[in-house]
């Protein structure tokens, strides 16, 4: 009797070790705190997730420096997406199921956010947005998402206060055919139509086109005054050159705040980039657009010092964001694990690169998501330099 009851003992125990091994971000004793990362490391995209990964490792670097959270490190699990949906799942599935972190910032792309998002609500792990601007992530009723970045009603909104000082009577748009792209255009036509200005031509590209001569034809044959391009960084720089080369007499305006500066101008070059204007969510140029001085002024010192390319800064600051932010969660928590992470989310206030974040509800009632404020600013690149129009 004693035999078989010891037995029976040893088998529950055997159980309940087993289940607790493979639960999707359990709280199995371990001597770090793991954060899921999923960015695009390799694939048309690759320089921004590389950037926005640099930023991380600055933040968990400085989070461990002063005694990490909870008594732990922090230790960034980083998986690549290949810059593709496909990969962004795996990748996730990897975290949550493999490595069983209890938390996830990714991934990047709206397109691949939208594609993991399923994968939270199955195995309910909470999941930072650090750069995806769709609508639909925060309005789809997934309560495991929780975002930083300005959504693309927050970007146009942001725009709409210069509008009136350009002048413009039409407009047309030549944006990358995905969630993101046919996001901003929406929303920017949508403020641009406010202030009396038409949208006369809508022309999409392929992600991974690089001979755009038929659409930069037509929207110069549009009569249009402006032109709205939302694309990343390498696809928008071929664009400038070719609509350089053809002469657009349009005003060229980069509707989204994934852009960067510095990496346009090197790569379109000071002619073709002089005169764009582009939005961003982070000026590192200036100091008056920094909302917390000191903090962005100790980032970007050590952006510099560790030799990162200092045109991906305003990418990386989105992963030093996410990271500062996780990290507040899980100490205000007072526990790794998924669900605990998820309510502390909307109770953490946390000084960033971009603002102070704030998690506010949106979307359907009873299965919100967080968004939080975010500043989007307006730039313009002129004979090779960054430089502030309202100066």
């Amino acid at each position: 009797m004693i035999t078989t009851t010891g037995g029976l003992r040893s088998s529950l125990l055997i159980g309940i070790i087993f289940l607790a091994a493979i639960a999707p971000g359990c709280a199995v004793a371990q001597d770090s705190i793991n954060i899921g990362v999923d960015e695009p490391l390799t694939g048309a995209v690759a320089a921004s997730g590389s950037y926005v990964v640099d930023g991380a490792k600055i933040a968990a670097d400085q989070i461990n420096a002063e005694g990490g959270v909870l008594g732990k490190p922090l230790k960034l699990l980083i998986e690549d997406s290949k810059s593709n949906p496909t990969a962004a799942v795996e990748a996730a599935q990897k975290l949550i199921v493999s490595d069983k972190v209890p938390v996830i910032m990714g991934a990047w792309s709206s397109t691949y956010t939208l594609a993991i998002m399923p994968m939270l609500q199955r195995y309910h792990v909470p999941l930072l947005v650090e750069t995806s601007s769709s609508a639909k992530i925060t309005r789809s009723g997934n309560p495991w998402v929780f975002r930083i970045a300005p959504d693309s009603e927050m970007q146009a909104a942001a725009f709409e206060k210069y509008i009136d000082g350009f002048h413009f009577k039409t407009a047309a748009f030549l944006v990358v055919n995905n969630d993101w792209g046919l996001g901003n255009f929406k929303a920017f036509s949508d403020v641009l139509k406010k202030h009396g200005v038409k949208v006369v031509l809508k022309d999409v590209m392929a992600p991974n086109a690089q001979d755009l001569g038929a659409q930069l034809s037509e929207i110069k044959a549009s009569g249009a005054d402006s032109l709205f391009i939302v694309t990343e960084v390498e696809q928008l720089a071929l664009v400038l050159k070719q609509a350089y080369a053809l002469q657009l007499p349009q005003k060229l305006i980069s509707a989204s705040a994934s852009s960067s500066p510095d990496q346009i101008i090197e790569d379109a070059g000071p002619t073709a980039s002089s005169g764009v204007y582009t939005i961003v969510a982070f000026a590192p140029w200036f100091h008056e657009m920094w909302p917390n001085p000191s903090l962005t002024q100790s980032f970007v010192d050590e952006w510099k010092k560790r030799g990162y390319v200092f045109a991906g800064i305003t990418e990386g600051f989105r992963g030093y964001d996410g990271i500062r932010v996780i990290a507040a969660a899980i100490k205000k928590a007072g526990k790794a694990e998924p669900e605990a992470i998820q309510a502390a989310l909307w109770a953490v206030q946390v000084p960033g690169i971009n603002a102070t974040y704030k998690f506010e509800k949106q979307g359907p009632k009873g299965a919100e998501s967080g968004q939080s404020a975010a500043n989007v600013y307006l730039v313009e690149m002129k004979d090779g330099k960054v430089i502030n129009p309202q100066r």
